[in-house]
């Protein structure tokens, strides 16, 4: 289900939409978003304030089909740009009391036929609200900074998405970039020690597509830096050649990586 516990997983959603929400006092909604540039900052908040509801809601009813969930427009956002960040952190607060009242393990639907469990959604609200929240960040020239544990565990659950034959199902684009005659990509996290192998991913591709597992060995190319700098350039945040990573061997591989495989 994860690879930390779920009540992590609650406070750092709280806490990130928390972030996010500060984020927004006195900016300018309008204001393109430059690592997504196909939402303004306001587009982003209603994206993750309905995923948010969406989780909460899919939990609620214990959906365990597709053709039972809502739609992302039932979930009604406020007219009013100054009750938007209220609205956000509602919404995150909706989901973390729908898996803490239905219990973590409580079989559920999700959109990526992985993990059907309550406690998923948890997980994946986290990790998509800190990234968006970095994304908000970057567009108001706010400083940013991610713990080290949930970055790390943010790499590990993006890597066994792009592993599971169901989310490359929902996303077939990937497919063939997936595949690969043995390549291999060594990521090491070099900001905390209390991490151990946890900080470490050999990522593999075969002719089938991805596989992954954690611990150290030599690799056609290996990327080096702080958990949250290694999962923000693994989903395009950060440039490869960034002075926060150290790349050693095929960086066409790493490149290849950062232009496929982002969200």
């Amino acid at each position: 289900m994860g690879e930390l516990p779920m009540e992590r997983y609650a406070a750092a959603l709280i806490e990130q939409a928390d972030q996010l929400a500060t984020l927004l006092h006195d900016a300018d909604l309008g204001r393109q978003v430059p690592t997504c540039p196909e939402w303004d900052l306001r587009q982003l908040v209603v994206h993750l304030g309905r995923a948010h509801r969406f989780g909460a809601d899919v939990v609620r009813r214990q959906v365990m089909n597709s053709s039972d969930v809502a739609g992302l427009s039932t979930f009604p956002v406020p007219d009013a740009s100054a009750a938007l960040s209220g609205w956000l952190v509602d919404g995150a607060g909706e989901l973390v009391d729908a898996v803490r009242s239905a219990g973590a393990d409580q079989p559920t639907w999700n959109y990526l036929g992985v993990d059907l469990q309550a406690g998923f959604w948890l997980r994946r609200m986290a990790h998509e609200t800190t990234v968006h929240r970095v994304d908000a960040a970057l567009t108001v020239h706010a400083p940013w900074r991610l713990d080290p544990d949930l970055a790390a565990d943010g790499i590990s659950e993006w890597l066994s998405i792009l592993g599971s034959p169901d989310a490359t199902a929902y996303r077939p684009e990937w497919v063939e970039q997936l595949r690969g005659d043995g390549q291999t990509l060594h990521l090491h996290a070099t900001d905390s020690p209390s991490l151990g192998e946890s900080g470490e991913w050999l990522i593999l591709r075969g002719p089938e597509g991805l596989s992954w597992e954690h611990g150290h060995r030599k690799a056609d190319v290996a990327v080096r830096g702080l958990a949250g700098d290694l999962l923000l350039a693994l989903l395009g945040r950060i440039p490869t050649d960034d002075e926060r990573l150290r790349v050693f061997g095929d960086v066409g591989l790493f490149e290849h990586w950062v232009r496929y495989f982002t969200f």
